[in-house]
C-alpha cells in the first residue's frame, strides 16, 4: 500500500528479458571458449618455466593465469568463431 494516496499497488515481478538471458548465454559462451584456448595455448608450451633462469614455483603456479587472460583477450579480440556456435547451441537448449 502506498502510505500517501492508500492505495494498494500491484507488485510487478520482473521475468528476465530475452536480452539478459542472451547477455548470460554469451557471456558463458565467450567463457567456454577462453577456456578452451587456454587449454590449447598450455598444449602449445604458453606459459612454460624455461629450464634456466625461471621464476621456479611461482611462476608455475601463476602461468594458468597468465594463460587464461592471455585466452580471453583473444576471446575478446575475435578469437576462432567458437563462441557463436556455443552461444547459438546454448540458445537453442534453453528455448526447448
Amino acid at each position: 500500500m502506498d502510505p500517501v494516496s492508500g492505495v494498494s499497488t500491484p507488485v510487478i515481478t520482473q521475468k528476465p528479458s530475452a536480452t539478459d538471458t542472451d547477455k548470460a548465454l554469451w557471456n558463458a559462451a565467450k567463457e567456454l571458449e577462453a577456456s578452451f584456448l587456454s587449454e590449447m595455448l598450455k598444449s602449445a608450451g604458453i606459459g612454460k618455466t624455461p629450464d634456466s633462469f625461471g621464476g621456479g614455483v611461482g611462476e608455475d603456479q601463476f602461468a594458468s593465469f597468465l594463460r587464461q587472460e592471455q585466452a580471453r583477450g583473444m576471446v575478446e579480440s575475435g578469437g576462432i568463431g567458437l563462441a557463436q556456435s556455443l552461444f547459438e547451441a546454448l540458445k537453442e537448449q534453453s528455448n526447448v
